[in-house]
């Protein structure tokens, strides 16, 4: 039997692996310089859900062995796409339509992050209780910057670094703790080689 190839399941995780961590690096970027210009915020948002929105396309056609991670990238990859298209447009004039729909986009993931949570349990995933934490943190903070997003501009860039912040973080927990690469992983339907024999006995 042909086993399943591991490249996809390496991409998609060293992919989110990045790009959390380049959430985080744009949170924290954000935090401490709140003044910088909302061109470049946009800019890099932009970049960054398109990116983010490919990779994870990749991670839920990758069927990895727990099927957590992934499993509601679909509707979340083409999402991101097409939000990040939107931004980088217009990068100028968005910006409190960037908050908006990050905060949208990542209080839904933080939603889903915690059914994947309660999931990883019944896996037996010993830092599901991390996620589920890190998943209600994260949509909180979402929920802040929806409805702040008509605020100041430099304190609505302190929230979205935030909000950034604290989602690199959780998909970057969810990532390590449920993606397990399994080099021997069978595919989801069996190879057989089916024989048709007659009634007299013969192959066909």
């Amino acid at each position: 039997m042909k086993m399943r190839s591991v490249t996809p399941m390496r991409i998609a995780k060293i992919g989110y692996i990045v790009m959390s961590v380049l959430f985080c690096l744009a949170g924290v970027l954000f935090i401490a310089i709140p003044e910088i210009s909302t061109k470049i915020i946009g800019i890099c948002i932009g970049i960054s859900m398109i990116l983010f929105g490919i990779v994870r396309l990749i991670g839920y056609f990758s069927k990895d062995l727990y099927r957590l991670a992934f499993q509601f990238d679909l509707e979340f990859g083409i999402l991101m796409m097409i939000l990040g298209v939107i931004v980088l447009f217009n990068p100028e004039n968005l910006m409190a339509f960037i908050c908006v729909a990050i905060g949208i986009s990542i209080l839904l993931d933080g939603l889903f992050k915690i059914r994947i949570a309660l999931d990883s349990k019944q896996f037996g995933i010993k830092s599901w209780w991390l996620i589920l934490a890190l998943a209600i943190v994260t949509g909180v903070i979402g929920v802040f910057l929806i409805f702040d997003s008509a605020t100041g501009s430099e304190l609505m860039t302190v929230i979205l670094g935030l909000t950034l912040l604290s989602e690199g973080v959780l998909n970057l927990s969810t990532v390590i703790s449920t993606v397990l690469i399994v080099k021997n992983q069978a595919p989801d339907v069996i190879e057989t080689d089916i024989i048709d024999i007659d009634f007299d006995g013969k192959e066909r």
